[in-house]
């Protein structure tokens, strides 16, 4: 496993892939302990980047990440949690990230990250940042990152913390959505800010598993526009070019998505894991390399596709 350090420091140094743990947000106890496996299984395999959130659940996927920490020792992992965008008050901002420590069972966050800018509350980044520096120099958490976040979200945020950086976006980046990389990218690129991408498989899309015959049923993706019949049929050929290489490579064509976002150096995916098996496949994911013709491939398939996210 490579390992990259977040942002400008580099005492955050993350595994190329992590693992997202929003899968534990409502899981059973049955569910909860394939989770806890899978997390012991990431790390077997390099991965010590973990991220969840208060929001996944009402806590309860922080407090299966923190049985998963006792089990597997803390000092193993890098932890990033998200406090919600409902929290941004520069007191509620403080108490949110003692209740995430104590449901993680930790002494201190590594990473703690603005779950989205609150466009309900108004919630002035005056104190929102000021809050989450607070946090930071009493050494409750050891960086700061935010999820989310437009360029003009981020320039304003770096203006209030001053010489404490951000140093990492949290934003829906994949193989099929990419508008990121009109501002976004190029932004954080220029401010060493690392990117976190979620949803790094759109959702099962880039998996291969799915078809404009064929949807996700009984599940919240049901309703989904991503895999409507139209935006499936205009997806066939990234389908086709990722199912082509996965032959190449002998890998799944989720694998070949994931490698493709690892490919650049300054993104970190965390796909979620269910059991130990999604966990070793998102693992290997990272264990080798895409040629550039087989890049190039894939960014032309991704030309060629649209996905229209009005209701059909």
């Amino acid at each position: 496993m490579e390992f990259l350090s977040i942002g400008r420091k580099n005492f955050l140094k993350v595994s190329k892939i992590g693992m997202g743990l929003w899968q534990a947000s409502s899981a059973w106890k049955g569910d909860e302990e394939s989770i806890i496996e899978a997390v012991g299984t990431a790390m077997q395999n390099g991965v010590n980047f973990l991220d969840t959130a208060e929001a996944y659940g009402n806590g309860n996927s922080e407090r299966v990440l923190g049985r998963a920490l006792k089990k597997y020792g803390r000092e193993n992992f890098i932890i990033a949690t998200k406090v919600a965008g409902a929290h941004l008050r520069y007191d509620e901002l403080q108490r949110a990230a003692e209740a995430s420590i104590k449901r993680l069972g930790v002494n201190y966050i590594d990473l703690y990250q603005i779950h989205w800018p609150d466009p309900w509350e108004q919630i002035p980044f005056s104190q929102t940042f000021k809050g989450m520096k607070k946090l930071y120099e009493n050494g409750k958490i050891k960086a700061i990152g935010v999820s989310n976040f437009a360029v003009r979200d981020l320039e304003e945020a770096m203006g209030i913390l001053g010489d404490v950086p951000i140093v990492s976006n949290q934003v829906r980046y994949n193989l099929i959505q990419r508008n990121i990389e009109e501002e976004v990218l190029p932004f954080c690129r220029k401010n060493r800010i690392t990117i976190i991408a979620w949803s790094p498989l759109a959702q099962g899309v880039l998996t291969g598993k799915y078809n404009k015959g064929n949807s996700p049923k009984g599940d919240i993706r049901e309703g989904n526009e991503l895999f409507s019949p139209k935006n499936l049929d205009s997806l066939e050929n990234i389908i086709a070019v990722l199912k082509m290489l996965s032959e190449k490579y002998s890998k799944t064509s989720a694998q070949i998505a994931l490698n493709w976002l690892i490919s650049k150096e300054d993104v970190v995916p965390i796909p979620g894991a269910k059991n130990s098996k999604q966990a070793l496949e998102n693992a290997e994911s990272a264990s080798f390399t895409l040629e550039k013709k087989d890049i190039s491939e894939l960014n032309s398939a991704f030309a060629s596709s649209k996905i229209d996210y009005l209701p059909q």
